[in-house]
């Protein structure tokens, strides 16, 4: 059987960590391999993460059947590592059938997990009805299940009201797979209550789209996103450690910042300088004008 690659996201708060922990462990229960990989964020001021999806799934973390790979972001949009389509590769290779991919928060992140998984659940808190406005429409429509998690003990008449407001909602938006409505389930990872009724869920959605032929397309649609997710990667980074472009940016930067010089006429000049680097001899050509701050026309820049 092909291995199935749930996708899960929401904001903090939600109850992610314990949720996942709950649910590999039913299972491995059940005679899965899970596979978690984890994308923690990265600090935008020193570049740190929090690593700490591991302490936070202790049982799960030592169950032999369960594999947990903690990721920092890296700083990159969406919270989603370059490298972790290839870690689902790796991870199909060495026997895992369940390979959940959890990312942060709730924004662009959600984008970059729907690209790489089968199914897309969005993991949300009994929470009020402010949140549920502050929610943008695009995050909804990316979602192919939700679950209103923490639905135990004195959160259980907020979670179902939570739920009816999502039901609602959802009226309104137009789901991802045509003839499936988006179920709104409830559910309580710390009691693990509701937690094989939404698996069942997830699973019937994958099945559905396995029987029309939907599935294989989205993973067709999914490495042709990687393909080019990777290229833009590789020419920004080239981009950034070329010398020319290295030599000249912080000087453009300054003039930006300062309302000197547009950033749209700026950026040209620096793809100039590089595409003009990129070629045989052109590098040494494009630092010299850097240096001059000349065009080859002898135009100051």
């Amino acid at each position: 059987m092909t291995p199935s690659h749930p996708g899960l996201s929401g904001p903090p708060g939600a109850g992610k960590s314990t949720f996942i922990e709950t649910l590999g462990k039913q299972l491995t229960g059940a005679g899965h391999r899970v596979a978690v990989l984890a994308v923690d964020p990265s600090s935008n001021t020193t570049g740190g993460s929090l690593l700490g999806d591991k302490t936070r799934m202790p049982r799960l973390t030592v169950d032999p059947a369960a594999y947990i790979r903690p990721s920092p972001t890296g700083g990159h949009l969406g919270g989603v590592t370059r490298v972790t389509n290839d870690t689902i590769l790796l991870c199909e290779r060495a026997a895992y059938d369940v390979i959940i991919v959890e990312t942060v928060g709730v924004g662009q992140s959600e984008i970059s997990v729907s690209e790489m998984v089968d199914v897309f659940l969005l993991l949300m808190p009994p929470a009020g009805g402010d949140e549920l406005q502050g929610l943008k429409r695009g995050i909804v429509e990316l979602a192919d299940v939700i679950a209103i998690n923490k639905s135990d003990g004195d959160l259980v008449p907020a979670a179902r009201r939570i739920q009816a407001e999502y039901l609602s909602a959802l009226k309104f938006v137009r789901p991802r797979l045509a003839g499936w409505r988006v179920p709104v389930l409830r559910c309580s990872a710390r009691t693990g209550d509701g937690m094989t009724e939404l698996w069942q869920t997830l699973t019937a959605f994958r099945e559905r789209m396995t029987a029309d032929g939907q599935l294989a397309a989205r993973r067709r649609r999914q490495r042709a996103v990687w393909l080019w997710s990777q290229i833009e990667r590789a020419v920004v980074d080239a981009f950034r450690r070329h010398p020319a472009v290295r030599s000249r940016l912080p000087r453009l930067e300054r003039e930006v910042a300062t309302g000197r010089l547009p950033p749209g006429v700026a950026a040209d000049r620096l793809v100039q300088l590089f595409l003009e680097g990129s070629g045989r001899g052109g590098e040494r050509r494009a630092e010299e004008r850097s240096r001059t701050g000349h065009s080859e026309e002898g135009t100051p820049r």
